[in-house]
């Protein structure tokens, strides 16, 4: 029985010493195809290190094993020497190594730093464009007494879009309401659309006429060389004491007004923004009254297609003569899934929707 156990003993740490050996070779020849290539020092520092400490383990194993044969089977009074001097060669190997241990223990506590502050660079990269989405098109407004609104934004190839809506009080009668499309996808159309947003915001204030507050951001815009950069742009101003609609229209889709029960469209007023510096808006008025509904939407909604055929603007005008009725944010997610419905999936593009409703 004396016997047995070391001998049993032996078998476990042989089995343990191949697993060790077999780990040790894999590392050695990562390790060696890493020195012949273009890595970073420290990357190959770490892989030696790893091959290294696999190979001391494995030593250690291999001596474990011959100590317990000789437990096993050696004569009794040979032991002590023998195992005290075998065990001895792993903590002097060890000692030997400590300092190289000690620079790869440093290395590896660097690159953990460097991973976490990588890690917190992409979760902020993954987060940003929801942000920026978020100021562009909001997902509530303030309240505003007379109005019910709905909207609905989708981004198509990516979070980052230049669709942008915006519904704010203008002072105590006016309440303004914008859509717009920024050409292009990214950040930069992303960064346009924010600045024509705010900017629009401040010459809503400033003029009392949606032409005017056109000329001005179409003018301000343009100044920012952007190449090929170009916005549609639609206004709605509401006049709560006189009971109107006044707006203008920069190149954009038609937006649609349900009013004296029939869908009327708003037409351009003026070419797309940053086409030409001096170009002129003009701005047209309508009566305003209780129940009646304003539809506006970036080109995306109405340019999804089936083959060949788009959704159109007549598509909207249809879903909105269907039920007129419906509350503004049935009535938003009624078109895009309508639009979504007619292409037969997912749309590609952007689609921006804004429903107004007077109560």
């Amino acid at each position: 029985m004396e016997r047995v156990v070391p001998a049993l003993a032996a078998v476990l740490c042989a089995g343990a010493a191949v697993v060790w050996i077999r780990s040790t070779i894999f590392r050695q020849k990562v390790a060696h195809r890493l020195a012949g290539e273009s890595v970073e020092p420290d990357i190959w520092r770490l892989a030696d290190e790893e091959y290294k400490r696999d190979f001391q383990s494995s030593l250690f194993a291999v001596i474990a094993t011959a100590v317990l044969v000789i437990i096993a089977f050696a004569r009794i009074d040979t032991v002590p020497a023998l195992v005290a001097s075998a065990l001895g060669i792993p903590p002097a190997v060890t000692l030997f190594r400590r300092r190289r241990l000690a620079e790869v223990a440093r290395i590896s506590a660097e690159r953990s730093e460097i991973e976490k502050k990588a890690s917190e660079v992409l979760t902020q990269e993954e987060l940003a464009p929801l942000q920026w989405a978020a100021r562009l098109a909001p997902s509530d407004f303030p309240d505003l007494p007379g109005f019910e609104i709905g909207q609905a934004y989708q981004a198509g190839s990516g979070a980052m879009a230049g669709d942008f809506y915006d519904v704010f009080k203008i002072d105590e009668h006016r309440v303004g309401a914008v859509i717009g499309d920024v050409t292009g996808h990214g950040i930069e159309p992303s960064i346009t659309a924010l600045q024509a947003k705010y900017l629009l915001r401040t010459f809503l204030i400033q003029f009392r006429d949606p032409g005017q507050a056109l000329e001005q951001l179409n003018s301000q815009m343009s100044e920012l060389v952007r190449g090929d950069e170009f916005i549609s742009l639609c206004i709605l101003v509401f006049d709560t004491e006189a009971e109107t609609l006044r707006y203008g229209s920069a190149g954009h889709p038609a937006a649609f007004v349900w009013h004296a029960n029939e869908v009327r469209p708003l037409g351009a007023t003026g070419p797309l923004l940053m086409l030409d510096p001096t170009a002129p808006y003009h701005s047209r008025e309508m009566a305003w009254d209780q129940d009646d509904v304003a539809v506006l939407y970036t080109d995306g909604l109405a340019e999804a297609r089936r083959g060949d055929v788009l959704f159109g603007e007549e598509g909207v005008a249809s879903m909105i003569r269907r039920d007129p009725t419906a509350s503004p944010d049935v009535l938003t997610k009624v078109l895009v899934e309508a639009a979504r419905d007619f292409a037969g999936g997912p749309i590609a593009d952007d689609v921006a929707v804004l429903v107004l409703r007077r109560v």
